[in-house]
């Protein structure tokens, strides 16, 4: 069993910065990509940021020069730097993991989402 905790969501002015982490724990052997997904209300989920192992990373073109991924993969964790947040910015967001488990296979992994609110 493998499982995603986020933290750091809540409520920031425009303009303002917030500090999102997920950390991935249980039967893993390795993590291939860890990334960030956000579902606004009344809008499907969307792509905002994803890292793979290797390091490279790939961004949502709306949240490009604003948001930075990064991981650390001895601490499994994968963290979203937001900065000049936006009111359009606000959804739930998701912490997205594809791991290798122990014992082989593949398994994707959702978080439980962690609320972040842009509004004055």
């Amino acid at each position: 069993q493998v499982q995603l905790v986020e933290s750091g969501g809540g409520l920031v002015q425009p303009g303002g910065s917030l500090r999102l982490s997920c950390v991935a724990s249980g039967s893993i052997f390795s993590i291939s990509a860890m990334g960030w997904y956000r579902q606004a209300l009344g809008k499907e989920r969307e792509l905002v940021a994803v890292a793979n192992n290797g390091g490279g990373t790939n961004y949502a073109d709306s949240v490009k020069g604003r948001f930075t991924i990064s991981r650390d993969n001895a601490k499994k964790t994968v963290y979203l730097q937001m900065n000049s947040l936006k009111p359009e910015d606000t959804a739930v967001y998701y912490c997205n993991a594809l791991v290798v488990v122990v014992g082989g296979g593949l398994l994707g992994v959702w978080g439980q989402g962690t609320l972040v609110t842009v509004s004055l």
